[in-house]
């Protein structure tokens, strides 16, 4: 599909804000953990914005897509479960630091998957430019020390794909439905599942949290399971899927920026440079042609 040069950059735009807000979900999460269990952060926030949904849909009074219901239940089970839960296997088992290669190769994967599913085809240099990008950012995450796969990779990799296939089909509904009403109906398609999970591990799954906890749980509900995929998926849509997805690049970095504000993390000159360089990338990327 083609694109102008003003729809790319809205959709490079959009698709950054979308980057931003979910760069503070690990952050976030660290901050929840605290008071609530994986397991009840991952089906709760989802219940949560699914009640946001329903709510913001009756206001609108959208009508219920039909015809697009498998598409929505697909991107809800990849994006609202998929990537939640495989994420959190695997961080169970392997040094945290992994984090980062998820993030590096995601916008990879998604671009192999825009090209699979909804028929992008980017030239030779988006390819060299998309692999340059996830290797950057793999470096940066597993530099000093060491790699060596684990069994927790293979959950990683899950993790990576379920979000893939989510935000290209995410992107393709909102070219009929908007970002916020595609998001909003995955959510709703599968608000039983997330509800009833919720229901069945808060027993276990809250454990004494404050204002503090609660506060980010809400984080998680509001923006990184809903707002930041309006801004992702309206971008993903207007940009071209392919293009946009190597914006998330960054999100890497950006969860360190957050981090350094949130959790005194400390953000140095090495970090800075990896930043520079992936955004060089990107932005090289966009000048590929598509066909």
């Amino acid at each position: 599909m083609q694109t102008t040069d003003k729809s790319q950059m809205l959709g490079l735009s959009l698709g950054f804000i979308g980057v931003v807000i979910f760069g503070g979900t690990l952050p976030m999460t660290h901050i929840a953990l605290q008071g609530f269990s994986p397991y009840f952060i991952t089906l709760c926030r989802a219940a949560i914005a699914s009640i946001v949904a329903i709510a913001a849909l009756a206001v609108f009074r959208r009508p219920f897509p039909k015809k697009h219901l498998p598409a929505l239940f697909g991107a809800g089970v990849g994006v609202v479960f998929g990537f939640p839960a495989f994420s959190s296997i695997a961080m169970q088992t392997i040094p945290a630091s992994h984090g980062g290669v998820v993030l590096g190769v995601l916008p990879l994967l998604t671009s192999i998957f825009a090209a699979i599913i909804d028929g992008e085809r980017p030239g030779p240099l988006f390819w060299a430019c998309g692999v340059a990008g996830a290797l950057i950012v793999v470096i940066f995450s597993v530099r000093g020390s060491g790699f060596q796969l684990a069994a927790g990779d293979i959950w990683l990799l899950a993790a990576a794909v379920s979000a893939a296939i989510g935000y290209v089909l995410l992107a393709r509904l909102s070219r009929h439905l908007s970002g916020w009403e595609a998001i909003s109906w995955a959510l709703v398609v599968t608000f039983p599942l997330s509800l009833l999970g919720t229901l069945i591990v808060a027993p276990g799954g809250i454990h004494a949290p404050g204002a503090t906890e609660y506060g980010a749980l809400a984080y998680l509900s509001l923006m990184s399971m809903f707002g930041g995929f309006v801004f992702w998926n309206a971008g993903l849509a207007i940009g071209g899927i392919g293009r946009v997805a190597q914006v998330q690049l960054l999100q890497t970095f950006v969860t360190l920026a957050i981090s350094t504000t949130l959790l005194g993390e400390h953000l140095g000159v090495e970090t800075i440079i990896f930043a520079l360089l992936v955004a060089f990338v990107v932005w090289l990327g966009r000048r590929a042609r598509f066909s």
